[in-house]
């Protein structure tokens, strides 16, 4: 009896293509408009007009690197993994997922429009008004519609785990979404809009939606990048499936309840601070249950780590995840959060997960896209990944450890006292002591855009006159 041949399914790479190219163009802004900002705290007089001033550009520069360097990259690994592991192309057709990419594009650019003008709900984010999160939420129900539909009609029996992050992803991003842009709009032609929290419930809604915006669309997500990307290039099956499983409901779990640590010290009841702290600190041990995971998968094959950039790039990148994950809980603990809480520790922090987690494991993950979805034998250059490589990780070596001295020397200027019980340091002394620590930053920041102009440009050649893979090597 002859064993019945399925024939290979034809997949939906166009739309992966576009979002491969969005996420570096979006990459190249973000980190060109985080250096002109980090240069208008440098030196204030660059705040020369008031639609491209510190207030209005910063949520434009964290935007552009969290939402659109890093939401195409989720949406080009996304819907390629899903695709492989669910032998399957993209539900909805080719208009579905089309719709999910252009409309993405078009949110994107609406809120930048927005930030530009100073038309926002004023939050923590400034997030954009009404108009640009309700498109959001329709463009974000098609993306669910597209994942979760491929996962349906998948021809093979059990959902690789990276599938599985990728879907907690969605979910709870859609879910944090729809409640935190509960707003009720002055007209439906205007774009002024009052949300419906106010006060202390404002506040805590605004953090269960940071926070989770942070476990969810940041860990998560990139998550699922790495559970597929990482054992793809160091050719070697994840290290332990089992503890993947256990990363992925612990983290889930555990994720949701710890918006609160960024409250301490408010009119946020007490108990509730304690809750995010305690939360917060049993979060360390999922998180580097899945660095050991990702980083043991090269049990066996450690020698390709001194020839392949581009899994450094994935490793270096674990070893961010690790140690922002370690340095997150401690700074939720309310001692050291008096003390870190409002200071340019807070900044570094957060930079050394999304530049070093964040953007390492979407450019190690993007770089081992690119031939596979142009149909190439290989990069252009490896020898540039490299140089990438070592630019980017120097400059956020620098970033983050003048964030890291400059904050803990904030902190103690601010509650350093004279010897008759009034504060030693005036506000402009402070702001005064950080310049040579801003400058540094701006240094960092500067060699960060470079690396991208490398990976760009390395890219580009790629796509132009790499040359074209063997029936071999596809």
């Amino acid at each position: 009896m002859t064993a019945l041949v399925l024939p290979a399914p034809v997949y939906n790479d166009h739309v992966i293509r576009q979002a491969t190219i969005a996420s570096l163009f979006w990459g190249v802004v973000a980190f060109l408009v985080g250096v002109f900002i980090a240069s208008e705290l440098t030196f204030p007089l660059l705040n020369f007009d008031e639609h491209f001033n510190f207030g209005r550009l910063r949520p434009v520069h964290t935007s552009a690197a969290i939402f659109a360097f890093g939401g195409n990259a989720l949406l080009a690994s996304s819907f390629y993994v899903v695709q492989r592991t669910c032998r399957a192309t993209l539900w909805g057709g080719k208009g579905l997922a089309s719709f999910v990419f252009w409309g993405y594009q078009a949110f994107i650019v609406m809120a930048a429009v927005g930030y530009l003008f100073g038309i926002t709900e004023g939050k923590e984010y400034a997030e954009p008004e009404w108009y640009a999160k309700l498109w959001l939420t329709i463009v974000w129900v098609a993306y669910l519609a597209v994942f979760l539909g491929t996962v349906i009609k998948r021809q093979e029996p059990h959902i690789y785990v990276a599938n599985w992050f990728f879907l907690a992803f969605i979910i709870t991003v859609a879910i944090l979404h729809v409640v935190n842009g509960l707003s009720l709009p002055v007209s439906l032609v205007g774009a002024k809009s009052y949300s419906v929290f106010g006060g202390v419930q404002s506040a805590m809604v605004q953090w269960w939606y940071g926070h989770n915006a942070v476990g969810f669309f940041l860990t998560a997500g990139f998550l699922g990048m790495m559970y597929y990307f990482v054992p793809k290039q160091a050719e070697r099956p994840i290290y332990s499936y089992r503890l993947s499983i256990l990363h992925f409901w612990s983290l889930i779990f555990l994720y949701i309840w710890a918006g609160p640590h960024h409250l301490h010290y408010t009119s946020l009841p007490d108990w509730t601070q304690t809750l995010g702290m305690t939360f917060s600190i049993m979060l360390w041990m999922p998180s580097w249950g899945g660095m050991i995971n990702g980083i043991m998968t090269l049990s066996g094959a450690w020698h390709k780590l001194r020839d392949d950039p581009v899994l450094q790039f994935m490793i270096i990148a674990l070893a961010f995840y690790g140690m922002s994950t370690f340095e997150g809980p401690m700074m939720a603990i309310k001692a050291v959060n008096s003390l870190s809480h409002y200071t340019n520790w807070t900044i570094g922090h957060v930079h050394s997960g999304a530049l070093g987690w964040v953007g390492f494991i979407s450019m190690g993950a993007l770089y081992h896209l690119v031939p596979k979805l142009w149909g190439k034998a290989g990069l252009y250059s490896t020898r540039l990944v490299s140089v990438h490589l070592w630019v980017a990780s120097i400059g956020i070596v620098l970033y983050i450890t003048a964030m890291w001295v400059a904050g803990i020397m904030q902190g103690l200027m601010w509650r350093t006292y004279d010897e008759t019980g009034f504060l030693q340091y005036s506000f402009s002394e402070v702001v005064q002591a950080m310049h040579p620590y801003y400058l540094i930053r701006l240094m960092g920041g500067v060699l960060y855009l470079t690396g991208m102009l490398i990976m760009v440009y390395n890219v580009w050649k790629t796509i132009t006159v790499a040359p074209a893979a063997t029936p071999a090597q596809k």
